[in-house]
């Protein structure tokens, strides 16, 4: 088992991956961002290193200093968690050069599933179902024309390099593909470091449902069931859960299977994501490989019982898998809601700066993963999401009853967060019978308005007001090499004594 490993992300994802370490007895290495110099992940981590300035493209990217970092501290393993350099099969295949362990695929299956258009071309060849689309990555605007008429519009545009619905547009007519493709490369560039898209065929209105896969480096393939990941605003998950109102035990099981012959087909190891499209005949399509952690993935833990942070790092470390398909069982419901800084009133633009107060929802079956604190700053430069919410229940109902009145006791205030948009949604009676497809927001939520502010709400701000009063977190540390310091209530009240005159 390693000693020591690097985290090369940010945000509530390296907060929970820190915390899966210091379970498993392992020391860790935060990087950070000269915008993230007071972050969460850099306060809970044993050390931490400044490794550029905010742009993402110079520090988060930047692989030639996130490994001589590694090297730097000493760590073994450097763990990717998801976006930035996760998916990324350049980084992956130096860190194997460079005696370091990725926790993550193989750099080979990486760059093969993580190329989505090679992965089309192999799924396709094993017999698994694709959707219509481009097979080889264009060289001119007249390829992509050719393709979208071939296909019939409307076309949806992808990044060929990484997920999470970056660089996604959806076209409905050839005067809106040059505009588009623009933008779609401009965004996949500036998230993943490569502006390469590809067109596949636009369905509409389809559910979205992913298998979670484990495979060991010993030829050991487990699938944990599905995850319903419909409820999508701009192609970008905000709410999943599992199991999934859609799928019965027979369609359940030759979906997994067909999950792990992806896996197997691709010589993939580590923890991965097969996803599907799921049509309204239960047809079901092959999408992509995910090859990393999944923003949603504690629902699968939540019903399952199988830590997924944990079985990476000992997949990574060499060790077999200790449970088999068989021994694998869903448990009740558990639901995910991803919660943003963005603004619903405001046509979700970001929200950042001083968050002034914060209360997370607790409770039985309540857990909550986040990376912000009372006093901590939201920078510009980055994905917006700032925690997540899960609910786990005996089933669906009850899990959705519990989420709303987690959402009723979650308060984050200073910045605009989805909170009261996702209350809204999780109590629509269309989501309440299951009826979830990716056009469910733009069907049901197009002219969202929300509700005015109760008094309870007034009070709470009141309270966040004489909190701001006092001094803000503003922890102590080197520039290059920091050991781990956690916050003191005590450091927020200035000068104080106890008794006498």
């Amino acid at each position: 088992m390693f000693r020591k490993i690097l985290i090369a992300n940010r945000g509530e994802i390296t907060v929970r991956i820190i915390k899966a370490c210091q379970e498993m007895g392992i020391s860790t290495v935060a990087v950070y961002s000269e915008a993230d110099r007071e972050s969460l992940h850099v306060q809970m981590a044993d050390e931490a290193v400044c490794i550029g300035p905010a742009p993402a493209i110079e520090s988060y990217l930047n692989m030639e200093r996130i490994i001589q970092t590694a090297h730097q501290m000493k760590a073994e393993a450097i763990h990717p968690g998801y976006g930035f350099l996760a998916e990324n099969a350049d980084f992956a295949k130096k860190c194997e050069q460079e005696n370091i362990i990725f926790i993550g695929p193989n750099s080979k299956a990486l760059k093969l599933v993580g190329d989505k258009i090679r992965s089309r071309q192999t799924m396709e060849k094993a017999g698994i179902p694709i959707i219509p689309g481009m097979k080889s990555l264009p060289q001119d605007i007249s390829e992509f024309k050719n393709e979208a008429q071939r296909i019939g519009y409307p076309v949806m545009i992808k990044a060929s390099a990484g997920g999470g619905g970056k660089g996604m547009r959806i076209v409905h007519e050839e005067k809106e593909l040059n505009p588009s493709l623009e933008a779609g490369m401009r965004e996949a560039k500036s998230a993943f470091g490569d502006e390469s898209v590809y067109l596949e065929k636009f369905l509409e209105e389809p559910r979205h449902v992913e298998f979670q896969v484990l495979a060991d480096n010993h030829g050991n393939i487990v699938h944990l069931f599905e995850r319903e990941c419909s409820i999508q605003r701009r192609h970008q998950k905000i709410v999943e859960e599992t199991p999934s109102p859609a799928l019965e035990p027979a369609l359940r099981a030759k979906m997994g299977e067909t999950a792990k012959k992806v896996i197997e087909v691709s010589g993939y190891n580590n923890a991965g994501t097969v996803e599907f499209l799921l049509d309204k005949e239960k047809n079901f399509y092959f999408l992509e490989v995910n090859a990393r952690l999944q923003v949603e993935h504690p629902v699968t833990e939540l019903t399952t019982g199988v830590d997924l942070v944990h079985q990476q790092i000992s997949i990574a470390s060499g060790e077999k898998l200790s449970f088999s398909q068989e021994a694998l069982h869903q448990k009740g419901h558990s639901i995910e809601c991803r919660i943003y800084a963005e603004d619903p009133l405001n046509n979700f633009l970001p929200s950042s700066g001083k968050v002034l107060f914060l209360k997370e929802p607790i409770g039985p079956g309540v857990r909550h993963d986040g990376g912000i604190y009372s006093g901590c700053e939201v920078p510009i430069y980055y994905d917006p999401i700032l925690a997540k919410l899960i609910v786990w229940a005996e089933n669906r109902e009850l899990a959705r009853q519990r989420m709303v009145k987690a959402l009723e006791d979650y308060v984050i205030l200073g910045i605009k967060t989805t909170i009261g948009f996702l209350k809204d949604l999780i109590s629509h009676p269309q989501y309440k019978a299951g009826n979830t497809t990716t056009g469910f927001i733009k069907r049901h939520f197009g002219q969202w308005e929300g509700k005015k502010k109760t008094e309870k709400n007034l009070e709470v701000a009141l309270i966040a007001s004489a909190f701001e009063s006092l001094n803000s977190l503003q922890p102590r540390r080197g520039e290059e090499r920091l050991a781990r310091e956690m916050f003191s209530p005590w450091q927020s009240l200035g000068k104080w004594r106890i008794g006498g005159k």
